[in-house]
């Protein structure tokens, strides 16, 4: 397993620093991201707190889900653009905050975590979509 240097993580901490709240999003930020800056979702709700439809299954547009637990198992589906923008949400941004963490150890660069739970940007995304 890779290790990561004492300077390489006062980078990372130095670059959440610098964004608004730390990288924490509101759901109008996760929406300019998302449809505007062409961020990725990743709800990383583990299965057993997922009622209904995850991020998804709801059809949020490059939204996917990697849960928690399985979480090594999906970095196929990250982009080979480290500077993409990436949204993590859960229910209460514990796991959340975990995977962008790890996202930024990564070297991703441009990560942050919904401040709301995810179940209120899919309910969002059903009002604007009729569904």
């Amino acid at each position: 397993m890779a290790t990561i240097t004492k300077e390489a993580l006062a980078q990372i901490i130095a670059n959440d620093v610098k964004k608004e709240n730390l990288g924490l999003v509101d759901l109008h930020k996760t929406r300019e991201l998302l449809m505007d800056a062409g961020a990725i979702l990743l709800d990383v709700r583990p299965p057993a707190k997922v009622e209904g439809d995850n991020a998804q299954e709801a059809g949020i547009a490059n939204a996917f889900y990697t849960p928690y637990p399985k979480f090594a198992d999906s970095l196929d589906l990250l982009p080979t653009d480290k500077n993409t923008p990436i949204v993590t949400g859960c229910l209460k941004a514990w796991f959340a905050n975990r995977v962008m963490g790890y996202l930024e150890a990564m070297g991703y660069t441009n990560v942050y975590a919904l401040d709301v739970s995810i179940v209120d940007l899919i309910e969002v995304h059903y009002a604007h979509t009729n569904r």
